[in-house]
């Protein structure tokens, strides 16, 4: 970095205190946005270095609030920072921070749910997404995002740490369900750290953990997004019940899909691991149309 650019790079500890942000433009948190505020900077930095390279990347954060991640997203070296707000109230609170990094930082206001990252990239480029994601939509942006995983290279998510459990749960344990075994289809997970709830304004009821996901190069069996969805949710619907069981609300067979698949009917779906769910899926594509023969990778 040149002496010119330090020199007009903002100061982050001259702009305002995020109590008085807050403050001055009435951020109530609010339950309705699943909102819950991060304000020790120190922590935010942590959160931030925590996804580790992001030179020149795109990055987008989900939910900012009133900006306390943001600012520390700010004095990375990325290229540019995204940040994605539904409540207009935040909008116009991150206006310092816009005002402080006019050609660094885009606002744009719009549900989560209904954002892409690839629409705000270029076609061949890849960003980073980075949050504290609003409790009550973070499962669904994450489904979103791994249908779709083209423009992303990393993910570094906060979540309620039983729901971060639930993506890192490993075949066996009683966190391992339907979102395990489509996240780690698609993608590495690592839990980095957990959060305790007096770290945020308001104070959580619960644990948070920063989680991290990392699209694969190729999944670990090629399978379809939706029939390893409806797989999994006939599996998982009844977890204490044999699959010759539990997949009764999925097919009137059974046990023919199960044997073609080459998984015992009496096994129950926690015990599967994420190859045999996709090899089951491919199993049940191709009953479906007729051709139970063709050969299946990954048993």
């Amino acid at each position: 970095m040149s002496p010119e650019t330090i020199s007009n790079t903002p100061d982050i500890s001259s702009l305002p205190p995020l109590r008085d942000v807050i403050a001055r433009h009435g951020l109530a948190a609010r339950r309705s946005l699943g909102q819950h505020f991060l304000l020790d900077l120190n922590l935010t930095h942590r959160i931030a270095q925590a996804a580790g390279q992001v030179t020149n990347m795109t990055v987008i954060e989900i939910g900012p609030g009133p900006g306390g991640l943001t600012r520390s997203l700010l004095e990375t070296d990325a290229k540019r920072i995204i940040a994605v707000e539904r409540d207009p109230r935040c909008i116009l609170a991150l206006q310092y921070l816009k005002q402080a990094y006019p050609k660094k930082l885009e606002l744009i206001e719009a549900d989560a749910l209904d954002f892409q990252p690839g629409t705000v990239v270029e076609p061949n480029e890849k960003c980073i997404v980075i949050a504290n994601l609003p409790y009550n939509i973070a499962t669904p942006l994450l489904i979103n995002w791994l249908r779709d995983l083209t423009h992303i290279k990393s993910m570094t998510l906060m979540f309620q740490k039983e729901v971060a459990d639930r993506i890192a749960g490993s075949p066996g344990t009683s966190s391992y369900g339907r979102l395990s075994v489509i996240s780690q289809w698609l993608c590495d997970t690592k839990c980095l750290f957990d959060i305790p709830p007096r770290a945020f304004v308001p104070p959580p009821k619960v644990t948070s953990t920063l989680i991290q996901l990392i699209p694969k190069s190729l999944p670990v069996t090629q399978t379809e997004f939706s029939e390893l969805e409806a797989l999994t949710r006939a599996a998982f619907g009844q977890r204490r019940k044999m699959l010759r069981s539990s997949l009764k609300s999925l097919t009137a067979e059974p046990k023919k899909l199960l044997a073609v698949a080459g998984i015992q009917s009496d096994r129950r779906a926690e015990t599967l691991s994420v190859a045999e769910f996709c090899t089951l899926a491919q199993a049940h594509k191709n009953l479906s149309k007729g051709t139970p023969n063709i050969p299946l990778a990954g048993v």
